[in-house]
């Protein structure tokens, strides 16, 4: 638990745990960030039940380690959980956390089921500048927010190179590691694509609804997280269908190339099927075949097979079949 307190008459910044909570109910001129990390869902329910009057079915849904993003208004706070991204992303190969916020004109509760690079990069921002709070513990939901979506959006800018040069090595040594590593690929940007549905429906409200907690002065800044979560959105898209033709360029590659084999075994076959034959006819073990005793038998079977060979190169040559 960390807590931040803004005294809006000396524009006083303090920051500690717990015994803020007890000095910002005594004062209607302060408001108060509170930041919690899901390390006891018992200790949080009773503190935002009695502190906050926060309703236990927001808190339940807050405290659950899956639950899709929504927007919940009631009566003197709104709501919000998102879907952020846990930790350090390197790849596409990430991690999320829920990460609820409940928003009242007086108080900002933060909540994440691990640590949130986005409330900590937002938390420094405004440690570091007091006068941040001038705008209203909305505007830190909001900047939270913000900063989720521009992980996102780095996340999937990360994945294009990658695709590129998957592209490349498909044309030049293809293998099946290519393969699974592209329909991982398209698994992670479909899993993306279902979060950035949720948060762009969760933005469209905030952006045509008064919220409490959410000020009426901070529809920009609403405006310009939701057009960056399209953005987002619309990447994750573009990277999708293009993993899934990168997917289906493999296959068509892998199809071409057992064609060219398969045609040039049959190209074979078609030429050993006849000198066979040939071979065939005069390895029968009868007495009378009167080939047998001619003495240049054995120069036109061997002349008539280096024919029918020369002349089905030739054939197959003109059909462009080799």
């Amino acid at each position: 638990m960390r807590v931040m307190l803004y005294d809006k008459q000396t524009s006083e910044l303090q920051t500690g745990g717990v015994e803020l909570v007890e000095r910002w109910q005594n004062s209607a001129l302060q408001l108060l960030w509170l930041d919690l990390d899901a390390s006891d869902d018992a200790a949080e329910k009773k503190l935002l039940q009695e502190k906050f009057s926060i309703h236990p079915l927001a808190i339940s849904d807050a405290q659950r380690d899956r639950h899709p993003p929504k927007i919940e208004v009631f009566q003197d706070y709104t709501f919000i959980l998102l879907k952020g991204l846990n930790g350090d992303i390197e790849n596409i190969e990430y991690n999320t956390l829920q990460l609820a916020m409940f928003c009242h004109d007086n108080f900002l509760v933060t909540r994440h089921t691990a640590d949130s690079p986005s409330t900590n990069s937002t938390w420094n921002k405004y440690h570091a500048n007091p006068a941040l709070f001038a705008a209203g513990v909305g505007s830190i939901a909001i900047a939270i927010s913000r900063t989720l979506v521009d992980r996102y959006t780095s996340l999937i800018l990360g994945l294009e190179p990658r695709l590129e040069t998957l592209e490349d090595e498909m044309f030049e040594k293809p293998n099946d590691e290519i393969l699974a590593e592209l329909i991982g690929y398209k698994g992670q940007l479909k899993k993306l694509r279902r979060v950035f549905t949720y948060h762009k429906t969760l933005f469209e409200i905030l952006q045509h609804e008064t919220t409490p907690g959410i000020a009426d002065e901070l529809t920009h800044n609403i405006n310009d997280v939701y057009e960056h979560q399209e953005r987002a959105g619309s990447l994750a898209q573009l990277y999708y269908e293009l993993a899934s033709d990168l997917i289906d360029g493999y296959i068509s590659l892998a199809s071409h190339r057992l064609n060219q084999i398969m045609k040039l075994l049959t190209i074979i076959t078609a030429i050993f099927v006849p000198i066979t034959f040939i071979a065939g006819i005069y390895g029968m073990n009868f007495e009378h075949i009167p080939e047998l005793h001619y003495r240049y038998g054995y120069f036109i079977a061997i002349g008539a097979m280096v024919s029918i060979v020369t002349i089905l190169m030739i054939i197959f040559k003109r059909k462009n079949w080799i």
